[in-house]
């Protein structure tokens, strides 16, 4: 694959990477707020943030190439219920291997990932709120010299005017609605 095509693929997963990385740095800022050193922090925050990352950046990918529905949340909750639990249990794992010199997991891994299970659909939820202000606002950017970016912004942009019509048509019904009832 060459350069070109490379540089085209990481300005497309770029913004689920971002918010991948800001979920991690967020998780980093807790773990100092509840008074852990600043460099456990920082562990946290690169342990979990770049696991996030990356997986945010294949879902970036799946979006871009359409793979999954513009700003659907079930192909979310579904990429997030394997995703997330993984990026946590390599999040557990890497944070043990930094502070304690060996790798170790959860006292009861398959308890963990179940947890981790129930808890990914609230990540899932910000992580599509998150993605779907910044991505395309990314896309926008760089379509002029990304042709697959300039695609994939002008299907979201296409998606948002039906979104916004179908409002407006349902506003349009109630209201109508409202005035034959006023009239009787």
């Amino acid at each position: 694959m060459d350069t070109s095509r490379l540089l085209r693929l990481g300005e497309l997963a770029f913004p689920g990477f971002v918010v991948g990385l800001l979920a991690g740095a967020v998780a980093g800022g807790l773990a100092g707020l509840v008074g852990q050193p600043i460099g456990w922090a920082l562990v946290s925050t690169l342990a979990l943030g770049i696991p996030l990352g990356l997986l945010g950046a294949g879902y970036g990918l799946l979006a871009a190439f359409r793979k999954v529905r513009i700003g659907a949340f079930a192909p979310m909750a579904l990429y997030w219920l394997i995703g997330f639990p993984l990026a946590r249990l390599a999040h557990e794992v890497l944070t043990h291997l930094v502070l304690a010199g060996t790798p170790q997991l959860p006292p009861d891994p398959l308890g963990f990932l179940l947890y981790q299970a129930l808890i990914s659909a609230g990540f899932a939820i910000g992580f599509l709120w998150l993605h779907e202000r910044l991505a395309p606002r990314w896309w926008r950017r760089v379509a002029p010299r990304n042709a697959d970016a300039a695609e994939v912004y002008a299907a979201y942009a296409a998606h948002a005017k039906q979104v916004y019509e179908a409002r407006q048509a349902s506003i349009q019904a109630r209201r109508r609605s409202r005035e034959r009832a006023a009239r009787r």
